[in-house]
C-alpha cells in the first residue's frame, strides 16, 4: 500500500511536493530508479559485479544493441568506453553505460518504460528535486549504495557498488542516470547537452 501511494503521490504532485512521498512512505520511485531514504545506507562490501551479461561494445554495436534511442553527451565529448547489459531473449540489451573520465563519470541509460532497474539507497534528505532540460529531475548530492533489479524483479545485491553522486531525469522515454563527481550544476548542463 506504502509503495503504491508513494508511486501515486510522486505522479500527482509537482516535484516540489513530490518529496511528501518520500518522507511518508520513505521510498521514492522516479523513472525506473527506487530510492529508499527511509534508512542510513549500508555501504557495499567487496568489489561490485558487472550488470547481468554486462560487455564492451563500440558505439555503433551498441546504439543497434539497445531498443532505444542511445545519445550521449556533447559536454563530455565521445564516451571512452561503452558497456551493454542485460540482454532479453532476443539480444536486446536492458542497460547501455558510457564512460568518462578514466571511468569515474559514468552515464547509464534504458528504457525508461521498464519497472524499476536501479534501487538506491540514500538515507535522510540526500535526495532533491531539480530540472533538466524544463524536466523533473532526482538529484542524489552524495555517496550511496546502488544494486541492480534484473528482468525478474529481483534485487541483485551482488551488483552493488557505492555510487557517487548522481543525477536522474528521463527524457524522450529513455531514463538516465549520471553518476560522478559532480556538482548538481555540472550534472545538470550535462544533461542538457545530450544529442
Amino acid at each position: 500500500m506504502g509503495v503504491a501511494l508513494a508511486a501515486l503521490l510522486v505522479a500527482l504532485l509537482p516535484p516540489g511536493r513530490a518529496a511528501v512521498a518520500d518522507a511518508v512512505t520513505g521510498l521514492l520511485r522516479f523513472a525506473g530508479i527506487t530510492v529508499d531514504t527511509s534508512s542510513a545506507p549500508v555501504p557495499p562490501t567487496g568489489s561490485p559485479a558487472p550488470l547481468p551479461g554486462e560487455q564492451p561494445a563500440g558505439w555503433d554495436e551498441a546504439r543497434h544493441a539497445v531498443r532505444f534511442p542511445l545519445r550521449a553527451p556533447a559536454a563530455l565529448g565521445p564516451p571512452e568506453r561503452v558497456l551493454v547489459a542485460d540482454p532479453d531473449d532476443e539480444g536486446g540489451h536492458r542497460v547501455a553505460s558510457l564512460l568518462y573520465r578514466g571511468g569515474s563519470v559514468r552515464l547509464d541509460a534504458f528504457d525508461g518504460s521498464l519497472d524499476p532497474v536501479f534501487f538506491k539507497q540514500s538515507g535522510g534528505s540526500g535526495a532533491e528535486w531539480t530540472e533538466v532540460a524544463g524536466q523533473t529531475a532526482l538529484w542524489l548530492a552524495g555517496p550511496h549504495p546502488v544494486s541492480y533489479v534484473d528482468r525478474g524483479g529481483t534485487l541483485r545485491q551482488e551488483s552493488a557498488r557505492l555510487a557517487a553522486a548522481t543525477l536522474i531525469w528521463e527524457q524522450a522515454g529513455v531514463t538516465y542516470r549520471l553518476e560522478g563527481e559532480l556538482s548538481a550544476a555540472e550534472a545538470v548542463s550535462i544533461a542538457t547537452s545530450l544529442e
